[in-house]
């Protein structure tokens, strides 16, 4: 490691995705004066929010309604989302959309020129727009060429943050980056941070995500002192192919795909979640029904089919078929392309001719850093947005295609407001943080450059794959205490084995055995808040379902769950904030025949207008 050098700017975003772009353009058209810098550990362009496909929700077709929109996600949700957070993020995004479009986004459109959206899962009415299914590829390309009209946005590219700086008053005052090409240790500082880093699906051995989501913005802000808010809660999705991870996207199922059982039979009807139309029925495919159920059903009922034998056996375990033959050539080739070609690529199937082997895998962490209506955390001047962050709208479940709308929403609310709070605090005092990002430094030579002998050594692969393992036992789609009492007392033992890791890279350029081993402890901080929080949460929720505690709770657990990290390596202190309930009390769940829009009892009609920034609408 190199000495540490410094760099000043008045704002720095630690993340180069959907939000942290967005973010970036909000800062700048705030203030065109700001010095925005925008670190990330890949270049933009990779970041994951690229891999998106299906689409991203708003609302735009007269049949739809803002109040319709909110009602899905809160219900969605299971009611663990705070229905503040919702309402302002629905009501924000269809000016968000467009202004994506003038941008230059492609969206696809209908034949009389107006915007197409396809229907998704746990969606009454089809909302959401897309770009053929490439959707997150062409939002990134327009934010990013966006953000290079700017003079005044510094991107440091392929730098790795590791650690939060913050001044003598506890304010959060920038990152301590390495720079992967030399292994230089730079101290970029700010007036304000904003942490965009995305998820943690690493965390599992079979996820959509790519290797680089391993939580380390959750990490940083969790050594912080932040809580991660409502960790247990981890999507599935319904539809990956089986040994890649993979994602087949919900479009497909949007579009008209089924999924059938060993037998060819539609064994979602069997499970509440509606009538299985035949597909040449007008009404195919059916709105918050079947194969447009909302992911966490989806997933749970794979589970039930597998145990009662019906799953298909493959190479790479077991797996349900999703049919697209119907649907035709020119239909799949012009909806959803890409599901076609990675079908032939990774699975050797054409869905044209022949149905798709797919099976459930983690594809989001619904929670994250905890931040308030503002984007804030409780660390002054400390922001984030995107995955990493829990505002919270998605709840114990998130729907599919609000994840991208909320990069763009909470991006532009962060950057928002981390420019006023830098504005209103122009003090540019920046003894002992120059020093913190040199201790940083010396940290990381002194942990994983000194020498070793082979005696006694972890290596970081080993140890990954017991993360793995532990992590899809004990705190999976099903849970119950004996499972995660093993994966918390399995994390623990890990955190202890990670202090004996070595490395054999001992270079300073670009030396990936280094950035793994910094990877591989966010990933055990991340892990450690999921599986305790889940611990504590006695009831079954969304995503989260307890075998030991099958019904839902909302006495004792209508509220996040808090995780703080202890002092010395505990456990994590885990606290509870009640869920924010404006005017929609808790109800059950309905899918399929029974699953119409219930209006808040007293205040029928359309949703209102948009409030101000962070205030409830």
């Amino acid at each position: 490691m190199s000495h540490a050098t410094t760099h000043q700017h008045d704002v720095v975003i630690i993340g180069g995705g959907g939000a942290g772009l967005r973010a970036a353009i909000a800062i700048a058209e705030e203030n065109p004066s700001f010095s925005v810098a925008c670190v990330s550990k890949v270049y933009p362009m990779r970041s994951h929010t690229v891999t998106a496909e299906g689409g991203a929700a708003a609302v735009i077709k007269p049949n739809d309604s803002l109040e319709d929109h909110i009602y899905d996600t809160i219900s969605g949700a299971d009611w663990l989302a705070d229905q503040d957070a919702v309402e302002y993020f629905v009501n924000r995004a269809p000016s968000e959309m467009i202004q994506l479009e003038h941008w230059g986004c492609p969206w696809s459109r209908m034949a009389d020129g107006s915007v197409a959206v396809r229907p998704f899962g746990g969606m009454k009415i089809e909302r959401t727009w897309f770009a053929a299914d490439k959707t997150g590829f062409h939002m990134l390309h327009s934010l990013f060429q966006t953000t290079l009209k700017y003079g005044n946005i510094v991107r440091y590219d392929e730098h790795f943050a590791s650690k939060l700086l913050l001044d003598d008053e506890g304010r959060c005052r920038g990152c301590a980056a390495i720079e992967l090409r030399t292994g230089t240790v730079r101290a970029i500082l700010g007036k304000s941070v904003i942490i965009c880093t995305g998820g943690a699906g690493k965390a599992f051995p079979f996820t959509t995500n790519g290797a680089i989501k391993t939580g380390d913005g959750m990490a940083m802000a969790y050594h912080a002192g932040v809580a991660l808010k409502d960790m247990e809660f981890i999507q599935y999705h319904p539809t990956g192919l089986p040994g890649t991870g993979i994602l087949i996207t919900e479009a497909s199922r949007g579009e008209g795909g089924i999924l059938v059982n060993k037998d060819g039979y539609r064994y979602l009807q069997d499970y509440d979640l509606g009538e299985a139309l035949d597909v040449s029925d007008p009404r195919h495919p059916q709105k918050r029904a079947m194969e447009l159920g909302p992911r966490d059903k989806l997933s749970q009922c794979f589970i039930k089919e597998k145990n009662a034998g019906r799953t298909i056996k493959t190479k790479d375990g077991d797996a349900v078929h999703l049919d697209l033959r119907h649907l035709g050539a020119a239909k799949i080739d012009k909806r959803i392309p890409f599901v076609r070609e990675l079908a032939r690529s990774y699975a050797g199937i054409d869905p044209v001719h022949q149905p798709i082997p797919v099976r459930p895998v983690v594809h989001y962490v619904m929670g994250g850093i905890d931040v308030d209506s503002n984007s804030a955390t409780n660390i002054p001047g400390l922001y984030a947005a995107g995955e990493c962050a829990c505002v919270s709208i998605n709840g114990a479940n998130r729907l599919g295609s609000n994840s991208l709308t909320e990069l763009l929403v909470f991006g532009a609310q962060a950057g928002t407001h981390a420019a006023r709070f830098a504005m209103d605090k122009p003090d540019y005092d920046v003894s002992g943080l120059e020093a913190q990002a040199a201790d940083e430094g010396e940290r990381i030579r002194r942990t994983w450059f000194r020498t070793r002998t082979r005696s006694g050594s972890e290596r970081i692969a080993v140890l990954r794959n017991e993360l793995h393992d532990a992590m899809e036992d004990g705190a999976g789609i099903y849970r119950d205490a004996d499972s995660l009492d093993a994966a918390c007392e399995k994390i623990a033992e890990l955190r202890d084995r990670y202090r004996k890791v070595v490395l054999d890279d001992h270079t300073n350029s670009f030396n990936t055995e280094l950035t793994a081993a910094l990877e591989l402890s966010s990933l055990l901080d991340v892990a450690e808040a999921m599986a305790h929080s889940a611990r504590e949460r006695t009831e079954s929720r969304g995503s989260h379902q307890r075998l030991d505690h099958p019904d839902r709770n909302d006495d004792d657990f209508l509220a996040h769950t808090l995780a703080f990290r202890a002092d010395g390596g505990g456990a994590p202190r885990i606290e509870y904030r009640p869920v924010t309930i404006t005017k929609w009390p808790p109800g059950e769940r309905t899918y399929g025949a029974d699953s119409g829009l219930k209006r808040p009892a007293d205040e029928p009609g359309e949703a209102g207008e948009p409030g101000e920034p962070g205030e409830p609408s």
